[in-house]
């Protein structure tokens, strides 16, 4: 509108030339010209030329762009946004829905891709696709804390394929009301073990602990109502609030954005992490993948602050009360160990040492491992199984017995258990039980793991694949060098013998 004013007012009251005026302003001559034309135009057409200049030059110019083709939204873009839509349709029918990836996560895999498209052009082509309208935002007021005075704790559950098999997941995340700093952790189930195990691990991870922790109405928190408003805390809330003597604050019911920083990070963790990727091999590989993305997180820029997490988290540390040391958190139950040497917790079954068939032994549960001690000394130890009537044996605590019952091997529970040992018995000793038990024995007494074991039946089996047996095995693996064992030095006479003996022992084996 400037401009226009310019050029109208050099060239009707100063006099100037098109070319001056394209000169002075820096204007193409084609514009000035049109403004001059219109203006022209416009006063000898009109009945009252006064109101009508005026209103012309008052108005913002006026841009005939037709119908513009879509730059940035190619036919390549628009195939990779509907197929991450697809995907997020999958993920509904597989009843992940919360881990469905939004356009802010379809527009950040874009310019990863090297995309050059906005949020907006993305977001425009996702409602036109979905049939979506715009949806009335709710207003929210922003709050105050002071550093290290609040931290706010809940629960989210996630659905991930570990090897194959579809399985639910408790998310328990910790954020920090000031610095919006993020803590995650995976377990298999929502109970009173993971409740404290979780906090553990959060202020052994921070090195201190906040002054009030904030919690909605879970169970595993609240033991039960009394009267309309007053909460009574659960045996283990109260045991970590006397260990680490932190203060505690309940929600009211149905109120969860009284923790709305909290609200807001499990679904923000759950999204970033497992909406892009929710395929994993184990428990233990998901958890390191979750451990990542939170740093990852923590160390990005927010937009109300311009501050990262791990920042703002810096100021508050020194704020933060003493860490007084981990709370030891387990259940603890006397079990009498059955005629299979097992014991029996929540319908699953866990070895323990042969030798203690029909004695009472003390096991200690975690949320994720289930510990036997006999006489004050650990006797087993299995990773904790949630599912119902499982085994879970270890080979090792029955070689004595299969040594009398060598038959019994073939088709035992303890055998299955270990894929690898069961393919290894298939594969070369199905007419030697013995000597695979002898194998067995020697391995334990001499602590050689399950992988050591494996890449030595490859190197025999490179050696000599038709003939593998337990002396030579046992040879292999009684004659590796110790990785921290230093080079001696040798005359060329022991060089020499010990080269012979070498040759020798290689013709050994290959008979």
């Amino acid at each position: 509108m400037y401009t226009k004013q310019e050029i109208i007012i050099r060239s009707h009251r100063e006099g100037k030339s098109h070319r001056q005026i394209s000169r002075e302003l820096q204007i193409n001559r084609k514009t000035i010209r049109k403004y001059i034309d219109d203006y022209e135009h416009l006063q000898a057409g009109s009945a009252q030329p006064e109101t009508a200049l005026s209103t012309y030059l008052s108005s913002l110019p006026i841009y005939r762009i037709g119908t513009r083709s879509k730059v940035r939204l190619t036919q390549e873009v628009q195939s990779f946004i509907d197929a991450h839509l697809e995907a997020n349709g999958k993920k509904v029918e597989q009843g992940m829905r919360k881990q469905i990836l939004k356009s802010i996560d379809i527009l950040q895999l874009l310019h990863e891709q090297g995309f050059g498209i906005g949020y907006t052009t993305v977001c425009n082509y996702i409602r036109e696709k979905l049939g979506k309208s715009a949806i009335p935002q709710e207003t929210f007021i922003r709050q105050q804390y002071p550093p290290g005075s609040t931290c706010e704790f809940d629960w989210g559950e996630i659905k991930l394929n570990i090897a194959g098999h579809q399985l639910r997941f408790q998310l328990a995340v910790f954020t920090s009301a000031y610095s919006n700093y993020r803590y995650a952790m995976i377990y298999k189930r929502q109970d009173t073990l993971a409740f404290m195990e979780s906090h553990v691990s959060f202020f052994e991870h921070i090195g201190g602990v906040y002054h009030q922790m904030v919690y909605d109405n879970m169970r595993v928190a609240v033991a039960k109502f009394v009267g309309k408003h007053e909460k009574e805390p659960t045996r283990a809330l109260l045991q970590l609030k006397g260990h680490y003597q932190f203060s505690h604050r309940f929600c009211n019911a149905c109120s969860g954005n009284e923790k709305g920083h909290v609200e807001r990070s499990v679904e923000y963790i759950r999204r970033k992490a497992f909406g892009f990727k929710s395929d994993f091999a184990s428990f233990e590989q998901a958890q390191q993948y979750l451990e990542t993305i939170v740093s990852k997180l923590n160390q990005a820029k927010q937009q109300l602050t311009g501050r990262t997490a791990m920042e703002m988290f810096a100021d508050e540390k020194d704020l933060l009360w003493q860490h007084t040391g981990s709370l030891a958190c387990s259940d603890s139950v006397q079990l009498r160990v059955d005629k299979y040497a097992t014991i029996s917790y929540c319908t699953n079954r866990y070895s323990v040492s042969e030798k203690l068939v029909g004695c009472f032994v003390e096991v200690k549960i975690f949320s994720n491992t289930v510990e036997s001690y006999f006489e004050n000394k650990q006797v087993a130890s299995h990773q904790r199984d949630y599912g119902k009537h499982q085994w879970v044996i270890d080979i090792e605590h029955y070689l004595e017995t299969l040594r009398q019952k060598p038959g019994a091997l073939n088709g035992s529970v303890a055998l299955a258990c270990r894929p690898y040992l069961k393919q290894l018995y298939q594969q070369f000793y199905t007419d030697a039980p013995r000597d695979f038990i002898d194998l067995l024995h020697y391995c334990r007494e001499h602590k050689i793991s399950e992988e050591n074991l494996e890449g030595t039946v490859l190197r025999l089996v490179g050696l000599c694949p038709q003939s593998i047996t337990t002396e030579k095995l046992t040879a292999l693996l009684g004659n590796k060098p110790r990785e921290d064992a230093k080079p001696v030095a040798v005359n060329n006479q022991t060089a020499n013998l010990a080269k012979e003996q070498l040759k020798q022992v290689t013709a050994l084996l290959m008979n």
